[in-house]
């Protein structure tokens, strides 16, 4: 059964956040708070756990739409192609944020994202999973965890989340309560933006 760590937002312990980073860079499985719905993933430079993920999702890997979550904007020409301003003005206005934006990816990309066109970027407003990506150095591979339920799509108790992904993963973080709204989805990559899912966050900004 996986870990279960409690982390507080407000201010996260460097002890935690060091446990976790250590399972992320042996290759584990984790799920982790974001500022919209509990989140699963793993060391963006690490094969083997993708495919895990993959795995899991029932997807294969390289036709996998997984998004990166970044600690800030700094490192993004490593995995997107060089952007313009206007653009470059609406990833700085919303973020970090409740967003999704699908980019260009660039020609360095890891080794299994190297046929992908494009790929979504999330900096969440949520200092856990910041602070996570901050300290492994680099991004997180991550999807959202869905609930088969039809009337609820996430699972927002990560109690719940440890009880039914405990098998799966290597460790959840229990960061209080998750939010059942995804985020919304923009494709920045043609002329105009496009909202491609309306989910948390304003759409005023844009």
């Amino acid at each position: 059964m996986a870990d279960f760590i409690k982390i507080y937002e407000e201010n996260p312990n460097p002890k935690e956040i060091k446990k976790v980073v250590d399972v992320l860079k042996k290759g584990g499985l984790v799920i982790y708070p974001t500022d919209t719905v509990y989140g699963l993933g793993c060391d963006i430079t690490n094969s083997k756990a993708l495919e895990r993920i993959a795995r899991i999702k029932g997807v294969k890997l390289e036709k996998a739409n997984f998004s990166f979550i970044c600690h800030d904007l700094s490192n993004l020409s490593d995995y997107v192609k060089q952007i313009d301003t206007s653009t470059f003005k609406i990833l700085k206005r919303a973020l970090p944020g409740p967003y999704t934006f699908i980019l260009p990816g660039s020609k360095t990309l890891p080794a299994v994202f190297k046929k992908k066109k494009e790929v979504g970027i999330r900096v969440p407003n949520n200092n856990i999973i910041l602070e996570l990506v901050k300290v492994l150095g680099n991004p997180i591979v991550s999807t959202s965890i869905r609930d088969e339920d039809t009337i609820l799509e996430y699972t927002t108790d990560p109690e719940l989340i440890h009880e039914k992904w405990g098998k799966l993963v290597d460790l959840v973080i229990d960061g209080g309560y998750g939010d059942n709204k995804g985020s919304t989805i923009i494709d920045l990559s043609g002329d105009q933006p496009e909202i491609i899912r309306e989910g948390k966050g304003s759409l005023e900004i844009f």
